[in-house]
């Protein structure tokens, strides 16, 4: 059995135990001599924004549900319970007396013993012969078969016209033709006073004789312009300007005559 382990296992010198030795013993030499990592900086404001961030955010975000005590079955939501209340009012309203009832009540007790001597069968014999009789109602009858209406209600009676205020123009409308009228004479008024600012006024002898030269000096200006067109008129701009020139000389034409023809003139004051 010996002899079996032996030839399964390689065999070990103790030179190949030696190197690793060495080997080992170098690399912690080697890891000795490296320099040590400096510490990480940490920031001195590091505290208080950790603080300000616990407090911004809200439990469930940090550590879960906040932890407080259970609510307790007695103390359920009830109706109208979170609505506001209002303070109670600082006078004192004095109590309404209620009205006086119609019917008696219930601790009433009626008067009792109480009896009368009167007749009632010969009282009301008496007043049933003593008595006007009863007018019938006024009906109408529209049909043969014999269908009965109230007269009063059909409209056929003239209850309207017997009327003291019927025929009576309301106040109302005496009171918008009032406005009416008033508003009417305004207006006239108003129109008269326009017309006298527009009133005509006569020409004068001097006005119309100088008002007829200024009319024969244009015309002789816009004859000599006339005078002054190319013999061959072949643009478009050229026969406007002419047929403008033209225009101009029967207005001032028709002016002229106008104003000779007649010695009288009047104009609008403006």
């Amino acid at each position: 059995m010996k002899s079996a382990y032996r030839n399964h296992f390689p065999k070990c010198d103790n030179t190949d135990l030696g190197d690793t030795r060495e080997e080992g013993r170098s690399k912690l030499t080697s890891d000795s001599k490296k320099p040590l990592v400096s510490a990480v900086y940490i920031s001195t404001f590091r505290p208080s924004v950790k603080r300000e961030a616990e407090k911004n955010k809200s439990q469930w975000k940090t550590m879960g549900p906040a932890k407080v005590a259970e609510p307790s079955p007695k103390n359920f939501l009830q109706k109208h319970s979170k609505e506001p209340k209002l303070p109670a009012s600082k006078f004192n309203v004095p109590d309404k007396k209620l009205p006086a009832l119609s019917v008696p009540r219930r601790t009433d007790h009626p008067v009792m013993g109480i009896q009368s001597k009167k007749n009632f069968i010969n009282a009301n014999a008496v007043a049933a012969i003593t008595g006007l009789p009863k007018k019938p109602q006024p009906i109408y009858v529209d049909r043969r078969q014999g269908d009965k209406y109230l007269l009063e209600t059909s409209g056929l009676v003239p209850k309207y016209i017997k009327k003291k205020d019927y025929g009576v123009t309301p106040k109302y409308v005496t009171r918008r033709n009032e406005e009416r009228k008033r508003a009417q004479k305004e207006q006239e008024a108003s129109n008269l006073e326009h017309l006298k600012n527009r009133a005509m006024k006569q020409l004068s002898d001097e006005e119309r004789n100088s008002l007829l030269q200024g009319l024969k000096k244009n015309w002789e200006e816009v004859y000599r312009e006339f005078q002054g067109l190319s013999v061959e008129i072949d643009t478009i701009s050229k026969k406007i300007y002419k047929e403008k020139l033209e225009l101009q000389m029967k207005q001032l034409e028709h002016d002229i005559e106008v104003i000779e023809k007649h010695k009288v003139i009047y104009i609008a004051n403006e």
